[in-house]
């Protein structure tokens, strides 16, 4: 979910604003995500969202007929989250991060453009300087719980589906899982693929999965059908500076 260009406003309320907004307001591409995640998620079906931000991805699973387990460390974004699904039985909101193990974690945090705090130095470092990204401050940092995929699973059951969204953290998320699922998707960057191919190297030794991409916000899957770890790679390594980010969605074959 990176959206780092553009004016964005001053303010952690202000900025929470415009995410609701832009993910949650009349243009948002509800039918198009709808008919997205149809193709991994069924009615009564358990959902992991791992970096829920404002919730658009909860509510698309929502639509969907399935129960969910969303997380959201930062405290901006969890109100908003707990103002439009805290009353709903079909979903669990913990304010927590995930990663390769449980306790605390760092939370670096961009006041103005919250879909992109991190709790990755690494993200930052590559962000300054990058095209598309000046202007980028994490401003503040929180220190936050985290939990791990295989917590969760023992928690909440064996989920259908899993998204990740974490911003430079994706291979951390996924280090903290130790079997396969039967499907999943996690976040990539332009400025951060080293992230995206130990994804792909972590899920590759979890089990035989096959990878689709969709790129930024399109809800448009670019092969249509799953293709190895090694074509995958080699998509992301030659994808232009400008295409900035996307999901990888892996199913297991």
């Amino acid at each position: 979910m990176i959206r780092p260009e553009g004016t964005r406003p001053r303010g952690t309320a202000a900025a929470i604003g415009r995410s609701l907004r832009l993910y949650r307001g009349a243009g948002a591409p509800r039918a198009a995500m709808d008919a997205l995640y149809r193709r991994f998620v069924r009615p009564d079906d358990l959902v992991f969202d791992i970096g829920a931000h404002v919730g658009d991805r909860v509510a698309a699973f929502r639509r969907l007929g399935a129960r969910v387990v969303a997380l959201e460390p930062q405290p901006g974004p969890m109100r908003a989250l707990r103002l439009l699904h805290g009353r709903d039985p079909g979903v669990v909101l913990m304010a927590a991060a995930a990663g390769d193990r449980c306790g605390d974690v760092v939370l670096h945090l961009n006041r103005a453009n919250p879909t992109v705090s991190t709790a990755s130095p690494g993200f930052i470092a590559e962000a300054a300087g990058a095209p598309g990204w000046e202007g980028q401050v994490w401003d503040d940092r929180i220190t936050v719980p985290a939990t791990t995929l295989d917590r969760l699973v023992a928690e909440h059951g064996r989920p259908a589906f899993v998204k990740i969204d974490v911003e430079g953290f994706e291979d951390r998320v996924l280090a903290g899982l130790t079997q396969p699922l039967p499907a999943l998707s996690f976040e990539f960057t332009t400025i951060a693929r080293a992230v995206a191919l130990r994804c792909l190297d972590r899920l590759a030794g979890l089990g035989p999965y096959g990878f689709d991409v969709a790129l930024g916000e399109s809800q448009s899957l670019r092969f249509g059908r799953p293709v190895g770890r090694d074509a995958m790679a080699d998509y992301l390594t030659g994808l232009p500076p400008e295409a900035n980010s996307g999901d990888v969605y892996a199913v297991a074959a």
